[in-house]
């Protein structure tokens, strides 16, 4: 994931996204109230990535985690064009995750 702020780019890992934002963690605090764009791209089997999705989105709030940072970040309005690739993009991570689950479905598992 990366984060653009006018002509910087930092790049982190996002902790989880839902169709109004999303945590990421990054390596350098980023201000709140900072006006972003927001770019993500999915990565399936073999490191096959898709098309960024870039969506315009502000900082809401910035806290030190250990030698880290996570940053929660809101989405701005979207269209409907991007409105309907955020929602594709979540389910295709939705999907993802119940695949997972369905692998591993070991019940002990889900309370180590």
């Amino acid at each position: 994931m990366k984060l653009i702020l006018g002509k910087r780019t930092v790049e982190g890992r996002t902790r989880n996204v839902s169709r109004g934002g999303l945590c990421a963690e990054l390596a350098e605090p980023l201000p709140v109230g900072s006006d972003l764009d927001v770019e993500m791209v999915l990565v399936f089997e073999d490191d096959v990535r898709s098309e960024a999705l870039r969506l315009p989105g502000r900082v809401v709030w910035c806290t030190t985690v250990d030698d880290s940072n996570q940053v929660g970040i809101a989405f701005r309005p979207l269209d409907a064009q991007r409105l309907r690739f955020l929602t594709l993009f979540l389910s295709y991570l939705d999907d993802a995750r119940l695949e997972r689950r369905a692998r591993n479905d070991n019940i002990d598992d889900r309370f180590r």
